[in-house]
């Protein structure tokens, strides 16, 4: 049956777990269930850290503006004294050109070096750095945007795997009812001595008996998996059992827009697009960021060192450095410019070529964008048609199935045809089931497609 092949790809999707006994048994809905898987996913914890990564670098751009360079650096020692055999005070030792170290004195030598860099115009590279980074901030946010839809749909389609397991469920137990009844009137019927019942008939029903046990049990085992499944995404506690709110599979009852409403919609709010955007605004501030760099830019350079020592006296004579014991600051005015103009233009056109491919990106996304709702757009209508028509079947199945009932129960009909009768009714009605689920993954698909949340869909009027 289709509906097992779309719960075992689901399960390979959400990493299976262990079954758990039930014990405590609750509800969600489908908002719900969608909002807790999000929490609990680790994938979308992992894919938010690229949001953090660019809102870094925009900070570090930012970091930019005020002393980009700003640094300390010590020296620390121990270090003789110095002694003169003259008469010259300690201020004046330079002038002894025998003047020895003093091994018997010793101190801690300390020496400090700051340097600092303010720039004060450099054409707006600075500033468009950070736009760029700031733009490039929002293409992570929007991308994270687009990977919290993918994940919305597979929990979409999670939850209403379960509402069809249930469905089916259902149907097959109401199935087995009705082959109890047919099987206890062919018994009836054999122990009368009717000579109207056909072996060939009873063996086809024991077969058809042993067939429908065995998709009961598959659906049975299914179901088991899917709620292990729903446990797992919703990390339930020892004991706990997740459910659907929703016990019954009906159809989406939003109705199909025009093409071109949904054309549209993705063009305006898909967030592949936003970030696409974001990218070539960000590679347009990259051009006029790497452009600054032929054009020569002004700085402001401080600096302060200071030395000290305390068996060394410190040298009055400013033409004299002590470099043991000193102090001074400066500061000063720098122009600096890159006369690798060659490099400077290849850069240049680096940048402009990767503005190129953004834009060309973004005309290639639409593209793509446009023929994927032209198909989700199809295989939702198509699938609309499907399920119209297969409960149109239904209900001629189920006249049917009743015709036949009554028929066999007068004694003019045959178990053969009241088997058929059957045997159509309970596919038909599976595979509404299946049709329904179908059509309301297509429209989550179409939804998502078009940048539509697709927890706007109704499942009930």
């Amino acid at each position: 049956m289709k509906f097992i092949s779309t719960v075992t790809v689901l399960l390979a999707v959400f990493f299976m777990a262990l079954p758990l006994q039930a014990q405590d048994t609750l509800q969600v809905s489908l908002n719900d269930f969608i909002q807790r898987g999000m929490q609990n996913s680790g994938q979308i914890d992992y894919q938010e850290q690229n949001i953090s990564l660019a809102e870094n670098k925009v900070d570090q751009a930012q970091a930019q503006r005020v002393l980009p360079k700003l640094d300390l650096s010590t020296q620390h020692g121990v270090v003789p004294g110095v002694r003169s055999n003259t008469n010259l005070k300690e201020t004046a030792y330079y002038l002894d050109p025998n003047l020895e170290n003093d091994w018997d004195n010793w101190a801690v030598f300390t020496r400090a070096e700051v340097n600092a860099v303010q720039p004060i115009f450099t054409w707006g590279a600075i500033n468009n750095a950070i736009n760029a980074a700031q733009s490039a901030a929002k293409a992570a946010r929007e991308q994270f945007e687009s990977q919290k839809a993918d994940m919305q749909i597979r929990l979409y389609d999670l939850y209403q795997s379960y509402v069809l397991t249930l469905e089916v469920n259902r149907l097959l137990e109401e199935a087995k009812n009705e082959i109890e009844k047919i099987e206890k009137q062919i018994d009836e019927s054999r122990e009368s001595g009717d000579s109207e019942v056909d072996e060939s008939d009873v063996f086809k029903f024991k077969i058809f008996k042993s067939e429908f046990e065995i998709r009961a049990a598959e659906v049975k085992e299914n179901s088991k998996f899917i709620q292990s499944v729903w446990n797992y995404v919703l990390q339930a506690e020892e004991g706990q059992v997740f459910e659907p709110a929703t016990r019954f599979l009906d159809p989406i009852q939003n109705p199909i827009e025009e093409l071109d409403y949904y054309r549209i919609s993705a063009v305006q709010a898909r967030p592949e697009v936003k970030a696409i955007e974001a990218g070539v605004n960000a590679a347009e501030y990259g051009i006029e960021a790497t452009q600054a760099q032929r054009y020569p830019s002004l700085f402001l350079g401080l600096t302060g060192k200071f030395a000290k020592t305390p068996n060394r006296p410190r040298q009055s004579n400013p033409f004299i450095i002590n470099n043991s014991n000193f102090l001074s600051a400066g500061f000063g005015l720098s122009i600096r410019q890159n006369l690798n103009f060659w490099q400077i233009t290849q850069d240049v056109d680096r940048s402009r070529i990767k503005h190129k491919q953004a834009k060309y990106l973004k005309e290639a996304a639409v593209d793509g964008i446009v023929l994927e709702i032209n198909e989700k757009y199809k295989n939702a209508s198509l699938s609309k048609v499907k399920v119209e028509k297969t409960d149109e079947a239904l209900v001629t199945g189920k006249q049917w199935l009743r015709q036949e009932q009554l028929d066999y129960d007068f004694g003019i009909g045959e178990i053969k045809d009241l088997l058929d009768a059957m045997k159509k009714e309970l596919e038909l009605r599976v595979q509404l089931k299946q049709r329904i689920f179908d059509f309301n993954k297509d429209m989550a698909e179409l939804y998502r497609a078009s940048g539509l949340e697709i927890t706007t869909l109704k499942m009930t009027n």
